[in-house]
């Protein structure tokens, strides 16, 4: 069973000789030695990367971390990996505290960004490698090795050397040696990153099979949410070393947890709009621009269960919600022909407005009408909002 709990988990790096002394100095001075920089917070004890982290991850699961750039989301698969100390918390794999377990006695194997593979081996004895160090005998470590070639479709390149291979057939490779070793866990940190956006396609579509023909746990590092909305059995969406949202791809995107949330997840980003939420006859509604929508009953049930008072909110839109109808009125900036729909950025209510519209059933005349300068009105379902306090950012509905 690869069961994973992380219980409070922390990572903190500590400061230099001189930030250590400037932070002993404004103690003595009685001043805050708390701060924000680089978004991450700085204490007494160092540069706090990851806050406070807690995850139950189920037996052959498929976890992604993701966030932008800095969130902590690789510090926290180095510490699962043993790569980086634990500063504070517990980390368990199965039933069994791994925080002083050695990285190679934790059952685990790592792909990395950069492949990291041996340029003066062949593809073989790239992926053979770690069976050799365990001494496994060699008609095993052929057996290991021609089967995940086999998953992998790279058998015809076994005996070539890295530098004669692609960047997606080098990922392969690389993902072909931790395969071998049959690990408890599989943690990927950021694999795709350095392909073309092709070949990042046929990837993650090659790394859904392979998760489903070997049975281990995966922990997945992204910044690229479309990855973790297409790989993720749940999603793990952190900022500056908090977890904002743990849950299924579904779930984050029909209900953020809060404003970040909302405009992380989802291409394009979803539109935010000043709006007052209002109640009348006992019904929620959204008034903006003149306009007012009523939400729909499992909005109502949800704000009326918070027991929600009136106020000033942001209201989220998705751009694929919006429709072409009597209601706000903008005027069109840009217009981009994606085939089978048209992105439409939209002046209106003094902000750019998104706005996805499918072309399957217009004329081309139709299409035409929609270009730089057209006037339109829009509109968009109760079904559809997102109502965010405006202080916290927090969802309402939460």
């Amino acid at each position: 069973m690869a069961t994973m709990t992380l219980k409070n988990v922390m990572k903190i790096y500590p400061h230099n000789g001189d930030d250590a002394k400037k932070a002993k100095k404004k103690a003595k001075k009685g001043e805050q030695h708390e701060e924000k920089k680089i978004n991450l917070q700085i204490t007494e004890k160092g540069v706090v990367a990851v806050q406070q982290f807690n995850l139950e991850i189920k037996d052959k699961e498929f976890i992604v971390l993701v966030g932008p750039s800095g969130c902590g989301k690789s510090t926290t698969l180095r510490m699962i990996a043993g790569l980086e100390e634990i500063s504070e918390g517990e980390l368990y794999i199965g039933d069994r505290l791994v925080n002083d377990v050695a990285p190679k006695d934790r059952d685990i194997a790592m792909v990395f960004q950069n492949y990291a593979l041996y340029p003066h081996m062949t593809v073989y004895d790239n992926m053979a490698f770690a069976l050799k160090l365990r001494h496994t005998p060699k008609d095993e470590i052929d057996k290991a090795v021609k089967q995940a070639a086999e998953i992998l479709d790279i058998t015809q390149y076994l005996g070539r050397k890295p530098k004669a291979l692609s960047g997606g057939q080098r990922q392969r490779v690389a993902i072909g040696r931790a395969i071998v070793r049959n690990p408890q866990v599989m943690l990927m940190d950021e694999p795709l990153s350095n392909l073309d956006a092709k070949l990042r396609n046929q990837m993650r579509a090659e790394i859904i099979k392979l998760r489903q023909r070997i049975d281990t746990t995966f922990i997945y590092v992204t910044h690229d949410q479309t990855e973790a909305m297409t790989l993720g059995d749940r999603i793990v969406i952190m900022k500056d070393g908090f977890i904002q949202q743990i849950g299924t791809p579904q779930e984050v995107f029909n209900h953020p947890y809060n404003l970040f949330v909302a405009g992380f997840i989802g291409t394009p980003q979803m539109n935010l709009f000043d709006a007052k939420l209002v109640k009348a006859d006992g019904k929620y509604a959204v008034e903006l621009g003149g306009m007012k929508v009523v939400l729909s009953d499992d909005k109502q049930a949800a704000l009326a269960k918070n027991n929600v008072a009136e106020q000033e909110v942001v209201l989220g839109v998705r751009p694929e919600h919006i429709v072409l109808e009597q209601g706000l009125a903008g005027k069109v900036d840009v217009s981009e022909l994606m085939g089978s729909s048209v992105h439409l950025h939209v002046n209106s209510l003094g902000r750019d407005v998104v706005m996805v519209v499918s072309t399957m059933n217009m004329t081309g005349a139709e299409v035409a009408a929609l270009a730089h300068g057209a006037d339109i009105q829009y509109s968009f379902p109760g079904h559809c909002c997102h109502v965010f306090n405006k202080e916290t950012g927090i969802n309402l509905e939460a």
